[in-house]
């Protein structure tokens, strides 16, 4: 059986479900009004597991609608991935000890290094690095800014500290239905030697199935979110499709 995994996305921003284009905060589009409500209907198509972000948190640097991730990791049989105000061991440790089974350190990871590679030594396969890419630099803090890390040599380096886990966005694609960044993420799965998830641009299940491809390279997962509320397919059919 495929180890590659659908990642239905569910970003939270004043409690309700939202989609953004390209991380503007001023392009939303709101999807539903309980993000525990959109869990559980993709744990009920059958979604292992469900990627959550607290858009709120991102930009405020703090745990803002962590109650919706602790419910749906308390409540549904899926595993659950946070990401978006994890600043903090904390704020990694009241989501581990609440039944989610993986926290996404994104701008901590540019902003203190050292943080990020005592807590991939503690926790291990909970934590995941977010790496969000534009032009091939890191961006963070939301993607209100760049930074001037590259972002193959961050995955190095925390691949180096015992990351086992990347998941790589590719913000020119993000909510654009564009297509995925399929280069971009193999070669980050490639200078790094672990496992990515491709985030950013899929729009149809073929995009999956061009991910997928890739999976020996170590492309171990994708994240859908527009797709999904587009109505372009369902969580059934991206499950259908992946495991053949």
């Amino acid at each position: 059986m495929s180890e590659f995994k659908i990642y239905p996305a569910i970003d939270m921003r004043g409690g309700k479900c939202v989609r953004l284009i390209q991380g503007d905060y001023n392009q939303e589009t709101v999807y539903g009004d309980s993000p525990f409500d959109m869990a559980k209907n993709f744990a009920d198509q059958g979604a292992e597991w469900i990627h959550m972000v607290d858009l709120d948190g991102a930009k405020e640097g703090s745990r803002i609608n962590d109650a919706y991730v602790i419910q749906a990791a308390k409540e549904l049989g899926a595993k659950i991935q946070i990401g978006g105000g994890i600043r903090t061991e904390a704020d990694i440790a009241t989501y581990l000890d609440n039944g989610v089974e993986r926290v996404i350190l994104g701008s901590t990871a540019v902003s203190d290094p050292a943080f990020t590679k005592d807590m991939i030594r503690k926790y291990g396969k909970h934590i995941a690095i977010g790496i969000d890419a534009k032009d091939g630099l890191v961006a963070t803090h939301g993607w209100l800014q760049t930074s001037e890390t590259l972002a193959i040599e961050l995955g190095k380096a925390l691949a180096d500290a015992g990351a086992e886990t990347f998941i790589v966005t590719d913000i020119a694609t993000d909510g654009m239905l564009s297509g995925p960044n399929v280069q971009g993420v193999v070669a980050m799965a490639e200078a790094t030697g672990k496992g990515v998830i491709a985030s950013g641009g899929i729009s149809s299940l073929d995009d999956l199935a061009a991910l997928q491809n890739y999976e020996k390279s170590g492309i171990i997962g994708a994240i859908i979110g527009k797709a999904i509320y587009t109505n372009r397919f369902t969580v059934k059919e991206a499950l259908e499709k992946v495991r053949g």
